[in-house]
């Protein structure tokens, strides 16, 4: 895939960590609901995967990246604040995107 590629390049390049997750078709069914059409709860186990899931099916004409940043975006305690993650990241992904554009023209 060449998002996911481009993304763990940036994430290289700027120092902030990322890693590709599975998107296993058997986690689907934790979207199962009795009451909708699905639910958007992902339970204990693999919450990050079947959030991803749940936007899978609303994104299948794109070339699409979910970044779960809730456990890296904070500090609590005596440093609470934003982290200011994944702003390094995203930041190189753009600048390579550009300088792709650049280098093509």
């Amino acid at each position: 895939n060449p998002l996911a590629s481009e993304i763990l390049n940036a994430a290289s390049q700027s120092g902030d960590k990322a890693w590709r997750l599975p998107l296993w078709d058997e986690y689907q069914s934790q979207l199962d609901s009795p009451f909708a059409d699905m639910q958007n709860i992902g339970g204990k186990e693999a919450g990050t995967i079947t959030a991803a899931c749940f936007l899978s099916r609303f994104t299948k004409k794109y070339t699409w990246a979910h970044m779960d940043i809730a456990g890296t975006a904070w500090n609590g305690g005596a440093n609470k604040g934003s982290t200011g993650r994944p702003v390094p990241l995203l930041t190189q992904f753009l600048i390579n995107r550009c300088s792709q554009t650049d280098s093509s023209e």
